[in-house]
């Protein structure tokens, strides 16, 4: 019989491609957790087996609802979890705090009470963030793992509160709990609420006429260490596959730092109207305060899992742009990032 999998958030970026990672290279049943009014517009490649029922099964729940999670949990009772649904954006947590809290952190604790009594023997990732590290002084560059948690955002406090939910579960209740801090990842999918994600989404758009060649941004100075988000959900599979440890807990990131203001250059050398675009700073787009300094050490968990990146920065930056050249063909966009 083969091994369930349970992905929380899998219409999302990561979800998706994670869905799209284990249906290529596994034989595990893949059951995704999804709210009811969630587009299902990434997941358009493995719709023929969702409808089939025959690998891949969605289940309707929202975090915020305890007897939905718990239901879920009962009926898939699954070998694998990855929890990475969550309220992911840092600006709109300024604005709803308590929502980020209420789906982030007590959501996590949700999904792992049902685990804990309908699956308790199960693997399980919970996805915290980097964004716990928030300002980081000089000195703690690369960031490792025991970095002082500085949050800038109630985005950023709530993920510090699911990165102590998952530990705690797995030093309290023996529950096989791993937490990462994965740092910025990307690719095609990406939300265009994201800086770099609303970059290609306004170089598309403004290739096809849609909008004037003018360019909205926001802080343009922030350090980030970018990563593909194919290979993110490697690590992850890697994680709950390769000598899980309880209660272990990684930082997890690629090998280009560069500054925001250089992504928005590289997508814009990409386009045969980068020179044509002008850049205007929006207001909107800036946070009361930044994570400013994403650098990540991630030598925990290469030396125990082995892995490292394969998709360079320029192939990330250059998918990103094509996968929004293609929504705008399409007439998939919405016209307000």
């Amino acid at each position: 019989m083969s091994k369930k999998v349970l992905i929380t958030g899998i219409t999302g970026m990561v979800g998706s491609h994670l869905a799209d990672y284990l249906f290529a290279n596994s034989d595990w049943e893949i059951h995704g957790m999804t709210r009811w009014r969630s587009p299902l517009d990434n997941l358009e490649q493995l719709t023929p087996s969702i409808n089939a029922g025959a690998r891949v099964f969605l289940h309707y729940a929202d975090l915020r609802d305890d007897h939905a999670v718990r239901e879920v949990v009962r009926t898939v009772r699954p070998d694998f979890v990855f929890h990475l649904a969550a309220q992911s954006f840092p600006r709109s947590s300024f604005d709803s705090p308590l929502d980020t809290y209420d789906t982030n952190v007590q959501g996590t604790t949700r999904v792992l009470a049902a685990l804990r009594e309908f699956a308790p023997e199960a693997a399980i990732h919970v996805c915290a963030s980097s964004e716990v590290f928030g300002r980081v002084a000089q000195e703690h560059l690369p960031i490792g793992e025991d970095a002082p948690f500085h949050p800038a955002s109630p985005y950023a406090i709530s993920k510090v509160g699911t990165d102590l939910v998952g530990r705690f579960y797995a030093e309290a209740y023996n529950m096989l709990v791993m937490t990462t801090r994965m740092f910025t990842h990307t690719g095609p999918r990406r939300g265009d609420v994201f800086a770099e994600s609303s970059f290609a989404k306004q170089i598309a758009m403004i290739e096809a006429g849609l909008m004037p060649a003018v360019l909205q941004v926001g802080n343009l100075k922030s350090l980030r260490t970018i990563a593909d988000v194919r290979d993110a959900v490697r690590a992850y599979y890697l994680l709950l596959t390769h000598n899980p440890i309880a209660g272990a807990y990684y930082n997890i990131g690629g090998t280009h730092s560069c500054q925001v203001g250089e992504i928005l250059q590289t997508l814009l050398a990409l386009s045969p109207y980068g020179e044509k675009i002008k850049i205007k700073q929006d207001a909107a787009r800036m946070r009361p305060i930044d994570a400013d300094l994403q650098v990540p050490d991630t030598s925990k968990f290469s030396a125990h899992t082995g892995w490292t990146t394969e998709i360079p920065y320029q192939q990330t930056m250059a998918d990103l742009l094509n996968y929004w050249r293609a929504r705008v063909e399409a007439g998939a966009v919405v016209i307000n990032r």
